[in-house]
């Protein structure tokens, strides 16, 4: 026999939600259960002939005020609760909780009219009345336990102090010995009532765990689709965004090389040109091996203190001349120190910073400067409306409008944005629509153990 496996551990939204629906369920049976207040009349109707009047008239008043108190309970849960959620429900059950005990009492009162008082058949009609009602109650109010419990015990303890009372009080222990066996009777069915009810709790609970965690599977399940869609989507825009990219260079080399084949003579004319168009092509490329590693995880981390003032002499020359070729100003301020990162991924972030100043700048200039643990990168561009400013890290992401954004994929700032991750060095942006934008990275010292942690973190969360 296999043995039982250990249930998972609710979380506590799904003990809210739980909790919420057996509230639920246990107001739902309340509204269908009304047609107990016939039994009412019918006590009265068994007990006319033998029971004192005016007894019997007080114990109607009473039950009528119960019973108009638990309808009037089901008629605001219906106008106000019913339709809601989990909490207004458990918040409308701690208010109205008391009404189920205190109905409980009333029926359990009503031993005083017929124990010991009424012929035997008539008490054996009033005595299958009320464990009718007791058994009716495990199956109405199970889903609360504590209400049926509450419910039990108050119909069985006010029962069994009037039956104290007659026995030992008003007949000094002097009545006939059947007397002790309907109490003996009276414990051995509240007993197996109570643990009946328990067990019927325990499968209304796990049912709803159940659904509980049925809905969250299929929500998981919904998500992880959508999100599957989502990727083929965005891979399916990439590789058309691709396409186009990549063609307009390579269709400009085909037709600078057949200029060139045609018109040798021109070559100090067109060699630029195909230079130009090899660097565009280089960059695309680029970008797609940084890409490709970044989502492979395929990241080889070398930390070790970076010179800034050599990092950012090299990045000059490497594009001073694109400035220069634009009629753009492109200087360089540094203060000599060092940070601990890694040089190339480190130089790759702010090269592209660079990059896309120099792209998205018509008129002005490119200022990089070094300033103790920032370096910031300073442009007289277009810049970025605030509606886009949170937008242009994610992938194949381009503003509309911009010129400049058919040169690339969209990858630039989203690769920049993994890499500033990993590396620890936060990166803030501060822009203004036709004035200019400034990056400013922060050179936190790169721990190597969390670093890799975080490159791994970044990956998987590619994955659904």
């Amino acid at each position: 026999m296999k043995p039982d496996l250990p249930a998972s551990v609710a979380t506590p939204a799904e003990a809210d939600w739980v909790e919420g629906e057996l509230v639920r369920s246990l107001m739902r049976s309340h509204r269908s259960t009304q047609f107990v207040a016939l039994m009412v009349p019918v006590f009265i109707g068994v007990l006319w002939q033998e029971a004192p009047s005016g007894q019997l008239v007080a114990w109607g008043l009473v039950g009528a005020f119960a019973v108009g108190m638990r309808l009037w309970m089901s008629e605001q849960y219906r106008r106000h609760v019913m339709f809601r959620g989990g909490p207004e429900h458990r918040a409308f059950f701690r208010r109205w909780r008391f009404a189920f005990p205190l109905s409980a009492a009333f029926w359990g009162s009503s031993t005083l009219l017929f124990f010991d008082r009424a012929p035997l058949t008539d008490q054996f009609i009033c005595w299958l009345m009320l464990a009718g009602l007791s058994m009716f109650s495990i199956n109405t109010m199970s889903s609360q336990l504590a209400t049926m419990r509450g419910y039990l015990n108050m119909l069985a303890l006010s029962a069994l102090s009037v039956m104290a009372w007659r026995i030992g009080v008003e007949l000094r222990f002097s009545g006939p010995f059947y007397h002790w066996w309907l109490v003996t009777l009276l414990v051995v069915f509240w007993l197996v009532l109570r643990e009946a009810g328990t067990r019927l709790h325990r499968t209304h609970r796990r049912n709803f765990e159940l659904q509980f965690r049925n809905n969250q599977l299929i929500e998981s399940l919904t998500r992880q689709t959508q999100a599957a869609l989502d990727a083929v989507e965005i891979k399916n825009r990439f590789l058309a965004s691709a396409a186009h990219d990549i063609r307009q260079p390579v269709h400009a080399l085909g037709l600078y090389a057949d200029w060139l084949r045609s018109e040798p003579e021109l070559v100090a004319e067109i060699a630029p040109k195909i230079v130009e168009s090899t660097k565009a092509v280089n960059q695309l490329f680029d970008s797609l091996f940084d890409l490709a590693r970044l989502d492979s995880g395929k990241i080889n981390l070398h930390v070790d203190t970076v010179d800034l003032a050599k990092l950012l002499r090299d990045l000059e020359l490497q594009y001073r001349p694109l400035a220069d070729a634009k009629g753009l100003q492109f200087r360089v301020r540094v203060r000599p120190g060092t940070t601990v990162s890694d040089p190339i991924l480190l130089k790759r972030i702010v090269g592209n910073l660079i990059s896309n100043a120099v792209r998205y700048t018509r008129k002005g200039g490119v200022l990089v400067a070094a300033r103790g643990r920032y370096i910031e990168i300073w442009d007289t561009g277009v810049g970025i409306a605030p509606v886009h400013q949170s937008e242009i890290f994610r992938e194949f992401y381009k503003v509309p409008s911009h010129g400049g954004t058919e040169e690339g994929f969209g990858l630039g700032l989203y690769i920049v944005q993994r890499l500033t991750h990993i590396l620890g060095h936060p990166l803030t942006l501060s822009s203004r629509p036709g004035r200019g934008t400034v990056f400013r990275l922060q050179l936190d010292p790169t721990q190597p153990r969390e670093a890799a942690e975080r490159a791994t973190a970044s990956m998987s969360r590619l994955v659904p």
